[in-house]
C-alpha cells in the first residue's frame, strides 16, 4: 500500500482541513500539523506551498526533507529519491537523509547507486548498523536477482485494479474463494483518506468459477464493510469466523487500526466485536489464525516489543471464550524495524514481512522454522522472485502446496499494490543414455533398462531403434524425484535384432549410479551408457587364462580372469556353456589334446568352487584342431589363424610378432550351448529369503 509500514489500511484520521488552502497564510505550520496527523497526501501540497514562502535556508531544507518523507510514507520511491537528493543539496543537517535516499534507490532496484549512498551514511554515522546492513542488503539483492529461485510469480491482472489491492486470504477450505483488501471504486464509503489520497478500504470477495477464472470482486456487505477502513482479514478453517482490521473514523480524533471478530449466523456475518486486548491508542493489524483456529497472530506496536511494529500472538481461552493476553514472538523474529503480516503455514512454519531483516528493498517476505511450542527460529529470506526491490508482503499458501498469493508494489503492478500469484514448478529431472554392442559399436534396441531409486521406486523401459533410453516425466508419471539416488541396470532377452543380424547378448552386472540429492535446478543427467558383449556363434573370449608352459595348473592371475566368467554366469543364470581350451600347432597332436582337456577342466573346477552348478558347464579340449577364427558383424569369416595362415603372415616379421599370433591360438574360451537351464535344487524364494532388489546397497 501507499504507507511505508504497510500496517495501516489507510490510517484513519478524524482531523480534516476545512479551511481553503488558497487562503492559508502559514502553510508550513499547516503542513507540519498534517504531517504529525499522518495526512501525508495532504502534507505534500502544503509543504510545496510553504517552500515558496520560506526565506531561511535551514527552513527550506527542512521543508524539502519533510516532503521527501511524505513521498516515502505513501510509497512513492521515485519522488522520495528526488526530494531526498534536493534535501542533501540544500545541506539538510540530519544524515538520515542519506540513509533514506539509499533506501529509496534500493526500492527502485538501483542497487549500485544505493551502495554509494549507504557507504556515505556509514561514513557519516559509523555507529549505526543500518549503513552496513544496507550495503549487505544491496549485495545480497543483486546476487539473488542474478540467481533466482525456481518460483514463478505472476500478476493477477483479472482481479487487480489501478487502486491498491493487497493482503489476500482464503475464504473457504477448497481455496476457491479469496478475500482481499482494496481501495477501488465500489467501497462502501465515499470519503478520501488523507493519509494516501485513496478511498477508504473495504474487504472484497472473488470466487473461482467452473472454468478456473476469478469473478469480478465485490465488497463484503455490512456489517463487515463500513464507511471506515476495513481489511487484512483471517478466516478459520470452518469458514464461520472472521478476524479483520478496522480503523473507525471519528470526528476530531485520531484513531488506529484495531482487530475485530465476527461469526456467521446462517449465511451472513453477525455484528463484529473488537477484541478485548485491543487498546485505542495502539495499532493492531494483519491478523492470522493457526490451522486449528486457536492461536491468533497479528502485528502491533504494543509496549515491550523490539521495534516499530512486532508480531504478537494470542491463544483462545475456550472456557472464558475470549482471546488471551498478547505474547511477543521475541527478538529471534522481531527487529527494530517493522515486522508484520504473519502467516502460519500448514507445516507450522511462520511467514512474515519485515524491513528489519536483510532484504531486497522495502518489505521482504521471510520464513522461520517451527522449533517447539510457540517457538520459531532460523529466519530466512525467500529471495527473488518472491521478493523484489519493492514492498512484498501478505503471503498465503494453498494448504501444503508450493503455491499461493502475495502482495507487492513491484515493477509491473497495475496499482500502488497488486496481488500476485506464485507457484513452485516441479523440479524436473531426466536420466538418459545409450546401449551399444561392445564389439561392433552398433546400437542395440529392445534392451530392458531398470531404474531403482533409494525412495523405493522401481521402473523399467526399453531402448529404442537407436539404442537410446530416457527416464523423464511424461505428463502422467514422474520417474526422477528430488533428493533420491538411483541405480541403472540392463537386462537382455534371448535374442535382440540389431541392424546387422539377430544376435544374442550377455547380461551384465554393470551398474550406473546417479543422484538428485542436493540438486536444486532442473537437469538432464546424460552419459549413462552401457555396452553389451555379443554372444558369438562359435566362441566367446574373456580375459586370458594363463598357464605355465606345458602345465594345466591355474596361475594366480588366471583366477582373476576366470572371475570375469564367474560373473557372466551369475548374471546369466539360465546359460549352459561349453568351456574349451585350445593350443597352438606346435607339439604333438596327442600332447596338445591332453593338455587342452586338462586346462579346460581346471577352469571348470575353479568355477565350481566359486558356486557355479557343474551341470551348467562342459569342459572340452580341442588341442590344435580349431585355430582362432575371426568374423565380421554379419557373421562372415574374415580369417582363421591356421598353421598355413600364420606361416604366410609372419614371413619377414620378428619372432615376437610370430609368438603373438601363436598366443592367440593358445586360448580358453566359452560358447553358449543353451539358455534355458533351471536349477531344480535352488531354494525357492520366500519373503524372508528373497534377494535384495537391484540398486539396494546391501545387494552390491
Amino acid at each position: 500500500m501507499k504507507v511505508i509500514n504497510k500496517l495501516s489500511v489507510g490510517l484513519a484520521v478524524a482531523l480534516f482541513f476545512s479551511v481553503n488552502l488558497s487562503a492559508q497564510k502559514n502553510f508550513s505550520k499547516d503542513a507540519d500539523k498534517a504531517f504529525e496527523n499522518k495526512e501525508y497526501f495532504n502534507s505534500i501540497e502544503l509543504y510545496k506551498k510553504a517552500y515558496t514562502k520560506a526565506t531561511k535556508k535551514e527552513q527550506k531544507a527542512l521543508i524539502i526533507y519533510r516532503t521527501a518523507e511524505c513521498y516515502k510514507m505513501i510509497g512513492d520511491a521515485k519522488q522520495a529519491e528526488a526530494w531526498y537528493v534536493k534535501a542533501i543539496k540544500a545541506n539538510y543537517s540530519d544524515p538520515k537523509a542519506k540513509l533514506y535516499l539509499a533506501d529509496a534507490k534500493k526500492a527502485q532496484e538501483k542497487y549500485s547507486e544505493a551502495l554509494i549512498e549507504y557507504n556515505n551514511y556509514k561514513a557519516a554515522v559509523p555507529s549505526d548498523s543500518k549503513g552496513e546492513d544496507g550495503i549487505k542488503s544491496c549485495e545480497l539483492a543483486q546476487k539473488w536477482k542474478d540467481a533466482p529461485t525456481r518460483f514463478k510469480v505472476e500478476n493477477m491482472a483479472l482481479i487487480n485494479s489501478k487502486d491498491p489491492d493487497f493482503a489476500p486470504c482464503y475464504a473457504d477450505k477448497k481455496f476457491n474463494k479469496l478475500y482481499f483488501t482494496s481501495m477501488r471504486p465500489g467501497v462502501i464509503g465515499s470519503a478520501i483518506d488523507p493519509t494516501n489520497g485513496e478511498n477508504y478500504s473495504d474487504i472484497f470477495e472473488t470466487q473461482m468459477d467452473k472454468n478456473g477464472k476469478w469473478t469480478t470482486p465485490t465488497a463484503l456487505a455490512a456489517p463487515i464493510s463500513s464507511s471506515s477502513n476495513e481489511g487484512l482479514c483471517a478466516i478459520n478453517k470452518k469458514g464461520d469466523m472472521i478476524l479483520f482490521t478496522r480503523c473507525v473514523v471519528e470526528k476530531n480524533k485520531q484513531t488506529y487500526n484495531q482487530l475485530w471478530m465476527a461469526v456467521k449466523k446462517g449465511n451472513n456475518w453477525d455484528v463484529p466485536e473488537k477484541l478485548e486486548f485491543c487498546v485505542d491508542s495502539l495499532k493492531f493489524a494483519s491478523p492470522c489464525l493457526s490451522s486449528d483456529g486457536n492461536t491468533l497472530f497479528f502485528s502491533s506496536n504494543l509496549p515491550g516489543g523490539q521495534g516499530e511494529n512486532d508480531i504478537w500472538m494470542s491463544n483462545f481461552d475456550k472456557k472464558a471464550k475470549k482471546w488471551g493476553a498478547p505474547v511477543n514472538l521475541g527478538a529471534g523474529i522481531n527487529t527494530s524495524g517493522n515486522d508484520i503480516y504473519p502467516f502460519i503455514h500448514d507445516d507450522g512454519s511462520l511467514y512474515f514481512s519485515s524491513n528489519g531483516h536483510l532484504g531486497m528493498g522495502g518489505l521482504d517476505i521471510f520464513r522461520a522454522e517451527k522449533k517447539g511450542e510457540n517457538q520459531w527460529a532460523n529466519v530466512t529470506n525467500l529471495k527473488y522472485p518472491i521478493n523484489s526491490a519493492g514492498d512484498d508482503f501478505g503471503i498465503i499458501f494453498e494448504g501444503k502446496k508450493d503455491k499461493g498469493y502475495l502482495s507487492s508494489n513491484r515493477e509491473g503492478s497495475k496499482g500502488a499494490d497488486d496481488i500476485w500469484s506464485f507457484v513452485l514448478p516441479p523440479l524436473l529431472f531426466a536420466i538418459e543414455g545409450t546401449v551399444t554392442d561392445c564389439e561392433f559399436k552398433e546400437p542395440i534396441p529392445g534392451v530392458v533398462i531398470k531404474l531403482v531409486g533409494s525412495d523405493g521406486s522401481s521402473v523399467e523401459t526399453k531402448t529404442d531403434a537407436t539404442g537410446s533410453y530416457k527416464f523423464a516425466e511424461n505428463g502422467t508419471s514422474r520417474y526422477i524425484n528430488p533428493n533420491t539416488t538411483y541405480v541403472i541396470t540392463t537386462s537382455v532377452g534371448n535374442e535382440i535384432v540389431t541392424t546387422q543380424a539377430p544376435r544374442g547378448f550377455l547380461n551384465s552386472s554393470e551398474k550406473s549410479k546417479e543422484t538428485t540429492v542436493g540438486v536444486d535446478e532442473a537437469k538432464i543427467f546424460k552419459g549413462h551408457d552401457f555396452c553389451l558383449i555379443p554372444i558369438a556363434k562359435k566362441e566367446n573370449r574373456f580375459p586370458d587364462v594363463l598357464y605355465d608352459l606345458g602345465k594345466a595348473d591355474l596361475r594366480p592371475e588366471s583366477k582373476d580372469s576366470l572371475d570375469f566368467l564367474f560373473q557372466t554366469l551369475t548374471d546369466n543364470p539360465s546359460f549352459v556353456i561349453e568351456l574349451s581350451s585350445h593350443t597352438d600347432y606346435r607339439g604333438s597332436d596327442k600332447d596338445n589334446q591332453k593338455l587342452s582337456e586338462a586346462r579346460a577342466k581346471s577352469c571348470v573346477d575353479y568355477l565350481v568352487t566359486k558356486g557355479i552348478n557343474p551341470l551348467r558347464m562342459k569342459a572340452v579340449g580341442y588341442g590344435e584342431k580349431q585355430p582362432l577364427e575371426v568374423y565380421d558383424a554379419t557373421g562372415v569369416l574374415l580369417y582363421a589363424l591356421s598353421e598355413k595362415y600364420i606361416n604366410k603372415t609372419t614371413k619377414g616379421q620378428t619372432k615376437e610378432e610370430f609368438e603373438a599370433l601363436m598366443q592367440k591360438n593358445r586360448r580358453t574360451v566359452f560358447k553358449v550351448l543353451s539358455r534355458d537351464f533351471v536349477d531344480t535344487n535352488a531354494p525357492k524364494e520366500t519373503p524372508a529369503t528373497a534377494p535384495v532388489k537391484e540398486g539396494d546397497d546391501k545387494g552390491e
